[in-house]
């Protein structure tokens, strides 16, 4: 994983520049720690920023031309643009999550110039901890600030979900940029998907980590089935209307679903049932953990991943290997799968001082199982994106 500091990213736009960065910013990635498949199904989530993420270093242009860098991506070398050039371009790789920021604040009238952009990451790569939306809030702040658009910072969490939906053609829901964007250290914020009500609950996990375990299996997001399953949603949604005054599945009790639920065809059943029965989990752990009852909450998380593998079915090999392995584990209160799934990220509530032991046990079974090697990360719950002094870039 990239090592960040001050000094190196100066140093490297100076480089790449030729010039000193006149202003630095950070987004930060998140996990979510229950509510999965929710956020697009008008249901609840319950995420939370993380201290992993994306710095950005700028520098205002004095003509039209935008220039992108990126530390992770140093073969790609300098992506240069027009700032009236609009369009999704392959060739321009990651640098389109930037493109189409600059495009859609432009398409809505806003006044943008061209600025020279160095970027670094310390998100896991492929992890499913929401690099793209990190990028997308790290440049959307940066240009909300360095050219005082004065947009409020829930303008931005939606513009990023736009990039997302029209520009990059993921058709994700809000939770990523929400979490990212509005994030608060040591807290997690449960989140009405539908209303964008939201509630912070102090993470009180006194003697326990948060574990991420990365599957190491490559993702494509855009290229997984998460379309798929959007759209089985919204044809059982259809369905269910035909029964029920509802706007989304996130508005269904499991108890109201279940009484309907045989006139389903199988598949979307499954699909419908899990979004439903996530959304009253993620309310009951919000509560578990309001209380520190954190057996329960641990309990709730094992439910999620046995739904999200047998009625969602976006878990696989390596995540099952990886739950099943961490769940078997002494000192472990709860375990499952986080991101969109396809490979990604687990996360587990370990006890401190299993902790050592647990990563040891559950390597040596994945490894086993899979033919190479998780990474663990332990998380730390921090602010959301924000524009950063000298020192807290470390």
């Amino acid at each position: 994983m990239l090592s960040i500091d001050s000094a190196h990213l100066n140093e490297q736009f100076e480089t790449v520049f030729s010039a000193i960065p006149e202003r630095s910013f950070f987004a930060p990635g998140r996990i979510n720690l229950i509510g999965e498949h929710t956020d697009y199904n008008g249901g609840h989530v319950f995420p939370c920023a993380i201290t992993f993420g994306t710095y950005g270093l700028v520098r205002k242009r004095e003509d039209e031309l935008i220039r992108v860098y990126s530390l992770n991506f140093e073969d790609v070398g300098i992506i240069s643009f027009p700032l009236t050039d609009g369009t999704y371009d392959a060739q321009h790789d990651w640098a389109n999550y930037v493109k189409g920021v600059v495009a859609l604040l432009r398409a809505d009238g806003h006044a943008v110039g061209g600025f020279d952009f160095l970027l670094a990451g310390n998100i896991p790569n492929g992890a499913g901890l929401s690099s793209s939306a990190s990028l997308e809030l790290v440049t959307a702040l940066m240009i909300n600030e360095v050219y005082g658009l004065g947009l409020e910072r829930i303008a931005l969490v939606h513009l990023g979900q736009r990039v997302e939906n029209d520009f990059i053609g993921v058709n994700s829901g809000i939770m990523d940029q929400f979490a990212i964007g509005m994030g608060k250290a040591d807290h997690a914020i449960l989140l009405d998907c539908d209303t964008l009500h939201h509630d912070y609950a102090p993470i009180k996990l006194d003697g326990y980590d948060i574990l991420i375990m990365n599957t190491n299996k490559r993702r494509e997001l855009a290229d997984s089935k998460y379309n798929e399953r959007r759209t089985e949603c919204d044809t059982a949604l259809g369905l269910l209307q035909q029964h029920f005054d509802v706007a989304s599945l996130g508005q269904l009790s499991v108890e109201t679903f279940e009484t309907v639920a045989d006139e389903l065809p199988e598949t979307l059943r499954k699909r419908a049932r899990h979004a439903i029965s996530e959304n009253e989990r993620t309310k009951l752990a919000f509560n578990a953990l309001e209380d520190g009852r954190l057996d329960a909450f641990g309990q709730l998380m094992n439910d999620s991943h046995a739904s999200l593998k047998s009625d969602y079915e976006v878990t696989g090999r390596e995540l099952d290997t990886l739950v099943a392995a961490t769940q078997s584990c002494d000192g472990v209160i709860g375990s499952r799968m986080t991101g969109a799934g396809f490979g990604g990220c687990a996360i587990a509530i370990v006890d401190k001082t299993a902790t050592e032991a647990v990563m040891q046990t559950v390597s040596t079974v994945y490894e086993a199982e899979i033919g190479y090697a998780p990474t663990f990360y332990i998380a730390s719950v921090g602010d959301g994106a924000r524009e950063l002094v000298e020192e807290e870039v470390k």
